[in-house]
């Protein structure tokens, strides 16, 4: 029953998923380059067997965060055997000390987060190293910290044309395939367009104009669960699509998985304490004035 009952809602959240990034792809602007929007449907902490249904169903690009766990899900024999066609991304900070065991998953596809040249070179003489000479090249994306937060990982959009020109024209084993941004959590749409998103799109410009490459040549990866529609609006061309896919991650260590876990004080129960030790503390200096 579980097995039913998982596959039922995998297939039908992927349907609405395919439906919504085909619409989103049909009203944007005609100026942008007709490139189908690809969906990553992102399995971290999901176990093999719902990427196996989503392959099922006809999904083929995942995207996974921590190199670990990709190595065990791209190696279990149950993916292995059951999904010979499906393509891994990796989509989350990458160390250099992580590098030889990224490279050799089974089925890697693209790398979404190079973020320096010399990662860039530590990925390329890697791979040269691990597949051979005649391998064909492993496509990267640069990543870029378009929201300035010490928190993301990601290149000073400034360093972009260089870092772009130093994979193309230094790292012979790298296909560069595009830019990819995870911006600032929760952003407005109500204040207008994703300045994030935005910043990718000019940094895009910048890139074909400063190395003379055709727009839909550079791709954009930008947009998750809560943006993935306006980020192919306004020019994405992959989005990286996790919980309304395969449903709310689970991690070892959060609160849901702690047995009788204290609930946290909700926003108004807290500010009405402060509020009442703040009366406290001026009645106290009143008293204390007469």
């Amino acid at each position: 029953m579980w097995k039913v009952a998982m596959s039922e809602e995998v297939g039908k959240a992927l349907q609405t998923v395919v439906e919504r990034v085909n619409q989103a792809a049909a009203r944007r602007p005609k100026a942008l380059p007709a490139v189908p929007p690809r969906l990553v449907a992102v399995s971290k902490t999901k176990p093999p067997e719902m990427v196996v249904e989503a392959y099922r169903q006809g999904q083929r690009d995942f995207g996974e965060n921590y190199v670990n766990e990709l190595v065990d899900k791209a190696s279990d024999p149950l993916i292995l055997d059951s999904c010979p066609d499906i393509k891994w991304h990796f989509i989350g900070h990458l160390q250099k000390n992580n590098v030889n065991k990224l490279l050799g998953v089974p089925n890697l596809f693209l790398v979404e987060t190079v973020d320096s040249a010399k990662l860039a070179d530590k990925v390329n003489s890697s791979w040269q190293r691990a597949r051979g000479a005649g391998t064909q090249r492993l496509k990267v994306m640069v990543q870029l910290n378009t929201s300035g937060e010490q928190s993301k990982h990601g290149l000073p959009p400034e360093q972009t044309v260089d870092t772009v020109r130093h994979i193309r024209s230094q790292c012979s084993a790298l296909h560069f395939s595009g830019l990819m941004t995870i911006g600032r959590y929760g952003y407005d749409l109500a204040l207008g367009p994703n300045p994030d998103f935005q910043m990718l799109l000019s940094r895009r410009q910048e890139v074909c104009d400063g190395l003379k490459l055709p727009l839909e040549e550079v791709e954009l990866s930008m947009g998750m669960s809560t943006d993935f529609e306006h980020a192919i609006e306004v020019g994405a061309t992959n989005v990286r699509v996790g919980s309304v896919i395969f449903g709310n991650r689970e991690y070892p260590n959060s609160a849901a998985n702690t047995p009788n876990p204290s609930p946290a004080p909700s926003p108004e129960k807290t500010s009405n304490k402060v509020s009442e030790e703040a009366a406290k503390k001026m009645q106290h200096l009143t008293v204390s004035e007469h």
